[in-house]
Parts: C-alpha cells; sequence; structure tokens
C-alpha cells in the first residue's frame, strides 16, 4: 500500500540531501505540486517543479517503510 506524505524542499542543501536520501532505498518515491507529477529521485525533476509551497511524497509499497520514515523526518512537515 502506498503512503502520502506532505514535505518542504525549501533549499538547495535540503534538496540535494533529500535525493540522496530516497536514492538510498530501491523503492519507487513519487513527487507532486498541484497536477505535475514526477520521480522523487530525479534532481532535474525536483527543479521542474514548484517548491515555493508543500509537496506530496508518495511513497510506494515497501517493506522497507519504518526505515524510510525515520530517514524522511527531516523533511515531513
Amino acid at each position: 500500500m502506498n503512503k502520502d506524505v506532505q514535505i518542504r524542499l525549501d533549499s538547495i542543501d535540503k534538496i540535494r540531501d533529500f535525493v540522496n536520501t530516497v536514492n538510498r532505498f530501491k523503492t519507487d518515491f513519487d513527487l507532486s505540486s498541484g497536477r505535475y507529477i514526477i520521480d522523487a529521485k530525479s534532481i532535474m525533476g525536483i527543479f521542474s517543479i514548484d517548491l515555493s509551497r508543500e509537496l506530496t511524497l508518495t511513497i510506494h509499497d515497501s517493506d522497507e517503510m519504518p526505515e524510510i520514515m525515520e530517514a524522511l523526518k527531516p523533511y515531513i512537515v
């Protein structure tokens, strides 16, 4: 089952760290802003969406969910 969380990426360092964090896991992550959905593992994709507001991160079904949620704490709103 997928899980959605609200995150904020409000600096270049935070974006870089976020991409490095999600790339440690095998599962797929999508980021959505309005009607746009991008691959959260793509730094170029992240820079193509509106970062001035909260983003919805969809974490696709994973056995690593507790570890993922712990790693994402700095970004969750």
